[in-house]
């Protein structure tokens, strides 16, 4: 770690290689976290020029301000991500970027999605407003309580979703909310048991929630809401005699759902990680890292771009009269 900091003062870097450098600051691949925001006018049906710019638009301003707090992070913990051995490849870590360019980063990233937003509409505003106000009590004290970690996690991308609902002006239905909330609490803790898994496997001293969890109590978590995402996601795609989908050919979806999260189980698995000859180093695995997960894992991305196909030609046929909406 020194010695690459003492050759980027030796050798200065060009201009192509300084906007990468604070593009990679950024972290551009989590934003694949902020998709979810198309999810509402998806399960809504409602694909039109008015819904993609009001979701594209959320979007947007879910990257600037989750960005910003991504900034934000590795400046306070940059210390810390210079001994860690994956982090202290990120930008500021490195000396790539200075901190004063970062701190000027993120508030204009932070300050211009909460009043772009706000002007958009008070909704729109209230949401990124309160993920602003979330992450910074997650910084400050939540990420250091036990659960609660977890369920901030979730409510983060909650919020993404309801952000994509409100800047279309759809209406929200249950079990929407209720299975994003499932698979955001999923997500969640995959990525705990990857950080559990991999500072026992390093040894030392690790985080002090980390040490509030044991694989025992993760995996118990885990079942729990893997259940709830299912049940929530076969109700909702069961059709209008539960409130749900405007066509019961939903459940035609359901076998990509139920795949995504076996094959993500299965790359969080302890056999598979020490089998898989492409793992991190560290061996902790990918679920740590749920965006590599989206882009890198060929299954996981087929997976999701058949689900997409599949419920466009749904909607598709349902708008054309092709289908009813019971099967």
């Amino acid at each position: 770690m020194k010695n690459q900091s003492r050759e980027i003062l030796e050798n200065p870097l060009t201009f192509p290689q300084r906007m990468v450098a604070h593009i990679n600051a950024l972290r551009p691949r989590q934003w694949t976290k902020n998709l979810i925001v198309f999810a509402a006018p998806l399960f809504a049906f409602s694909i039109n020029y008015p819904s993609f710019f009001g979701s594209s638009l959320a979007f947007i301003l879910f990257c600037a301000a989750s960005s910003g707090f991504y900034l934000i992070n590795d400046i306070v913990d940059v210390e810390s991500d210079r001994q860690h051995p994956v982090k202290c490849k990120r930008p500021i870590a490195v000396g790539l970027v200075s901190i004063p360019v970062a701190i000027i980063m993120a508030i204009f990233l932070l300050a211009g999605a909460v009043t772009l937003s706000w002007l958009r509409s008070p909704g729109l505003g209230a949401i990124i407003s309160g993920y602003a106000i979330l992450q910074v009590a997650y910084n400050l004290r939540l990420k250091r309580m036990v659960i609660l970690d977890i369920c901030t996690i979730a409510t983060g991308f909650v919020l993404r979703a309801s952000a994509g609902a409100v800047a279309t002006n759809i209406t929200m239905s249950p079990w929407f909310m209720l299975c994003t909330a499932m698979l955001a609490l999923f997500l969640a803790i995959e990525k705990r048991k990857a950080e559990l898994r991999l500072a026992k496997l390093k040894g030392g001293k690790p985080r002090a929630v980390l040490r509030r969890y044991s694989l025992s109590l993760l995996q118990r978590m885990e079942s729990i809401v893997t259940t709830g995402a299912v049940v929530s996601y076969a109700l909702w795609s069961s059709g209008p005699v539960v409130r749900g989908a405007s066509t019961s050919w939903m459940l035609i979806t359901l076998p990509f759902v139920l795949y995504g999260i076996f094959r993500y189980q299965l790359l969080s698995d302890p056999q598979e990680i020490d089998s898989d000859v492409h793992s991190d180093v560290e061996r902790g695995g990918r679920s740590e890292r749920p965006e590599e997960v989206l882009l890198k894992d060929l299954p996981i991305l087929l997976t999701v771009i058949g689900w997409v196909l599949t419920c466009f030609t749904i909607l598709w046929l349902r708008s054309e009269g092709l289908i009813q909406p019971g099967l």
